[in-house]
């Protein structure tokens, strides 16, 4: 037994580190760890994997350019799953009408984001060149998809109905030729900000309302488990999003309490603490603590153990869904070491 656990250690200490090479190809300034709870499900949405997806893409499209398709074969979904994929946070990306979209979800402000969107968008670019075996060395001029970059931005720092972010505005040596730009588009989804977007989207409307209510259940000092239930359970009975948030209740659950974006609440949380008493704050420390060693512990029982998911929520006092999300994130992260 003690051969087989070693056996097991070595062999996970090498995955560790064929893991630790490919994230440092990940493109600089960019933390694929800080992902909240709304980017992860802003993606799971709109992802385009089947139909229904699509025709919330779809919709989504035609609420902001103002147009009527209703075919979604005319969608090409050209997200890239890989490393990139993982570390810049798009969340989707593809081609319509000769145009080359990326909507991504930020909870943060970030005037970065010109930047990200064209490194981004090279890759894209190279994709589709390849793809339409294009020659670009040649004499004749070829046609490209024109790109058209959107920010859906819902976080708590005040910011206007609309911001547009330029590269140019990153330079070291102020440039206003405009021979060179990149735009990044950022729309304000918070409540009482753009609500003539979200009526003509009724998805876009369903997931701002989920993510307000999460958001009102935390400010609430609910704890993040209950605050996601309560507001799946609120969406469930709306029938929101044509029984998604039914359909997916254990995934939704479990994606958002392990992606979870502790930071802000555990900020707040901190603060809340002092001002109810010194006490109350090292008791919250150790409460957190506590909770990202019993992960730990889950992660460990599913790489080196045949416990069942089951077993390892109680031994660990976590949620089944939460468990199940890790398992199926170690998976994923096996298999891309694997490629």
């Amino acid at each position: 037994m003690k051969k087989k656990t070693k056996a097991i250690k070595k062999n996970r200490t090498k995955m560790q580190d064929k893991t630790a090479k490919i994230k440092s190809t990940t493109l600089p300034g960019i933390d694929a760890t800080k992902r909240s709870f709304r980017d992860t499900l802003f993606r799971s949405i709109y992802s385009g994997k089947d139909d229904r997806s699509k025709r919330w893409l779809l919709s989504l499209y035609n609420a902001l350019s103002d147009k009527n398709y209703t075919d979604i074969s005319a969608l090409e979904i050209t997200t890239i799953d890989d490393v990139i994929y993982v570390t810049m946070k798009n969340d989707l990306s593809f081609l319509i009408n000769s145009e080359m979209h990326l909507f991504e979800q930020q909870s943060t402000v970030n005037p970065n984001m010109p930047l990200r969107g064209l490194i981004y968008f090279s890759q894209l670019y190279q994709k589709e060149v390849a793809k339409r075996n294009l020659d670009i060395f040649g004499r004749a001029r070829i046609k490209i998809p024109s790109p058209k970059f959107v920010v859906f931005y819902n976080g708590k720092q005040e910011q206007d109905d609309i911001v547009k972010y330029r590269l140019s505005d990153l330079f070291e040596v102020t440039d206003s030729s405009g021979e060179f730009e990149w735009t990044a588009t950022v729309i304000n989804i918070n409540k009482n900000h753009n609500e003539s977007l979200q009526k003509k989207c009724e998805s876009l409307y369903h997931y701002c309302v989920f993510v307000d209510r999460v958001k009102a259940n935390l400010d609430k000092r609910m704890e993040p488990e209950d605050a996601i239930n309560e507001a799946v359970d609120f969406a469930i009975k709306g029938n929101f999003l044509d029984g998604y948030f039914k359909e997916q209740r254990m995934n939704i659950v479990g994606n958002l309490l392990t992606e979870f974006n502790q930071e802000d609440y555990d900020r707040n949380r901190r603060a809340e603490g002092y001002e109810d008493g010194y006490d109350d704050g090292r008791a919250l420390g150790r409460s957190e603590g506590e909770r990202q060693n019993a992960i730990a512990n889950a992660k460990n029982f599913l790489s080196e153990t045949d416990l069942s998911p089951e077993k390892i929520a109680k031994c660990c006092s976590l949620p089944l869904e939460q468990v199940l999300a890790l398992k199926e994130e170690l998976e994923h992260e096996s298999a891309c070491v694997a490629k």
